[in-house]
């Protein structure tokens, strides 16, 4: 099949401004994870961009967050997360150290939804939001730049997993 010169004049002017940092997405690489809303179990549309981390490609392959294991083990490293947490606002909602306020405790065993058994499930709560209220956060999800990168969501869950107070298992060590 060809491509027409109509075309082939968009795919060229689509490389050259992302060479120059205009379109966020310029990745030929897909996501092999497939994330779905929380709100409606319709798929968010995550794309790779320019500027993610190493750390947030490997999630894109794998649904893994590999800053869960490493932060468990390192509190100190785990503060990154708080940060971002802090920055974010999330506070507002869940308290200062996620035990909850005006919306709940996200380090407890009482989850509102299964799927925050596992990080991708955790991830797509914050990226696409959920139909208790929570917006979503994610700079794809919610068509504005300026929210969260990937990267930014991911230390904030692998901060939530180190201080989680909750008993029983913890599937997200074990992912």
């Amino acid at each position: 099949m060809s491509i027409s010169h109509k075309a082939r004049q968009i795919i060229s002017i689509m490389a050259m401004l992302g060479g120059f940092g205009l379109v966020g997405s310029v990745n030929a690489e897909d996501v092999e994870c497939k994330f779905i809303s929380t709100i409606d179990n319709n798929p968010l549309p995550i794309k790779v961009h320019e500027d993610d981390t190493p750390e947030a490609k490997e999630f894109y392959k794998t649904c893994k967050n590999p800053y869960t294991k490493k932060y468990v083990a390192d509190p100190e490293a785990a503060k990154a997360g708080k940060k971002k947490f802090a920055y974010y606002s999330c506070t507002q909602c869940h308290g200062g150290n996620a035990g909850g306020q005006t919306g709940p405790s996200i380090i407890d065993d009482r989850w509102q939804y299964a799927k925050h058994l596992t990080d991708k499930g955790m991830f797509e709560s914050i990226a696409g939001g959920t139909p208790a209220g929570m917006p979503a956060w994610h700079r794809d999800v919610a068509g504005n730049p300026e929210l969260l990168p990937t990267d930014d969501i991911l230390k904030i869950i692998g901060w939530l997993r180190a201080s989680y107070q909750g008993g029983g298992d913890k599937p997200w060590l074990q992912e």
